[in-house]
């Protein structure tokens, strides 16, 4: 294994660590949060969903600094975005300015979600891209089990245990953008904004010594056929309709599947099921467990047995475990382990199949010369979903209860799966000039 090569990508991926933090943290301190401010159900969503604000906004622009500046200096930017939100969101003495830092970590996510798979993708070699890309979804759910087992570690420490909870993610914020100093510019980006082959050529050397002749060429070839193609209008002139449609689906049944509901409300989500404050804090740090084994698990076999067999896995998964959950809550049995291990089924599904594949996906089946519109396209369409989900469960689930909505999430598995199957492509070990052949219209 090519040791600089895993060092740039864990470095880089490491926005997916703080990504995850960032996302399952706020589970500690959101119903304290709800408390110490008397928020009504409606405003309690709005401070929770307010980061994916942020990531719809940091998802919809991030691809534009990446590609002006580069993606080096926007990594950088995200870094500094989630050092200053942990530490403001610490010290928030109101819902307003809470929401404002939650905000700002939120548009560090976004970005994070583009920037970062988009560049593993372009200096990993084709046959195990997906698994480096991949580093980037096992940091996320790292990110998500130590925040979990942190606020379980903080949640007895007094009335200001909650501010702990957010401020401590701080400190990887910082290790994060000191260890960016030791990870080059991506050599696509180089070559396609800079013209500076012979960078590109060394960083290549490196990451990918037997394909970098092949790497340049197909570069150097995307660039000639797309150079007069790179704007926005270009984008959605139709002729990138496939790529595009797909990014939107996957990204809709991301999150029609109903995994931010969970990893954002864990804690109450299992109070529901009669489960007492303490072990709910508990069973969730059980979520960022099995959330973790099983991704290392889709990391292993997405290289080996492709995109589209996890997603084949992960959507089956998905139906069974959503569907027990529905019935539960419906029948109320959901007392004892049952609802905890439902959902922790539900977990490994997500986690063997969409955790493990959306941003290799999303940051394949696009042409260099618009990769970041694609990415940003896709992340866009994830984070939107995610901070409607978010911001209206709390009222829906007080309002009609767990039952109905599982249930309807349990109903767009079912769609994910037929489009899984009649649908979906597979570009496992494919390099992204082949893969841009396949599905572009020329």
């Amino acid at each position: 294994m090519n040791k600089k090569l895993v060092f740039w990508s864990i470095v880089v991926a490491l926005g997916g660590f703080l990504f995850g933090f960032d996302t399952a943290v706020i589970s500690g301190a959101e119903q304290k949060i709800q408390h110490i401010w008397g928020l009504s159900d409606l405003l309690h969503g709005q401070a929770i969903a307010i980061a994916l604000y942020g990531t719809v906004i940091g998802s919809l622009f991030g691809g534009i600094p990446a590609e002006k500046y580069g993606r080096k200096k926007t990594l950088y930017l995200i870094g500094f975005l989630y050092l200053i939100s942990s530490l403001g969101s610490a010290f928030a003495d109101n819902v307003y300015t809470f929401m404002f830092f939650r905000l700002l970590g939120g548009l560090g996510v976004g970005a994070s979600s583009v920037v970062a798979p988009m560049y593993i993708s372009e200096i990993a070699p084709a046959k195990t891209r997906g698994r480096f890309v991949a580093t980037f979804q096992f940091n996320i759910v790292f990110g998500i089990l130590v925040a979990y087992f942190s606020n379980y570690l903080l949640q007895n420490i007094g009335e200001d245990s909650w501010r702990w909870m957010l401020g401590i993610m701080a400190l990887p914020s910082l290790i994060y953008v000191a260890l960016l100093f030791f990870v080059p510019e991506s050599p696509r980006w180089l070559i396609v904004h800079k013209g500076d082959f012979e960078t590109s050529r060394k960083i290549l050397e490196v990451s990918d010594p037997e394909g970098v002749d092949e790497a340049i060429g197909s570069i150097q070839k995307a660039i000639d056929e797309e150079k007069q193609k790179e704007s926005l209008s270009t984008f959605f002139s139709g002729r990138f309709n496939v790529p595009i449609m797909m990014a939107i689906l996957i990204a809709l049944f991301n999150q029609l599947s109903g995994i931010n509901a969970i990893i954002y409300f864990a804690p109450r989500v299992f109070e529901l099921a009669g489960i007492d404050k303490g072990a709910a804090f508990l069973q969730s740090a059980g979520i960022g467990l099995v959330n973790m084994v099983f991704t290392l698990l889709g990391v292993y076999l997405i290289d080996r047995i492709g995109r589209k067999k996890l997603m084949l896995i992960g959507s089956l998964g998905y139906i069974i475990s959503l569907g027990a959950i529905a019935a539960a809550f419906y029948f109320e049995y959901s007392s004892g382990m049952t609802v905890p291990l439902l959902v922790f089924l539900f977990i490994a599904s997500h986690a063997i199949g969409q955790g493990a594949v959306i941003w290799v996906f999303i940051s394949e089946i696009f042409p260099n010369s618009v990769r970041s519109y694609g990415q940003s396209l896709g992340c866009t369409t994830h984070w939107i979903l995610a901070s409607i989900i978010t911001s209206v469960f709390p009222l829906l689930a007080n309002k009609f209860g767990a039952a109905p909505l599982f249930l309807f999430f349990a109903v767009m598995m079912v769609a994910q799966l037929c489009w899984v199957v009649f649908k979906m492509p597979e570009t496992k070990g494919t390099s992204l000039e082949q893969i841009e052949k396949k599905l572009i219209m020329h």
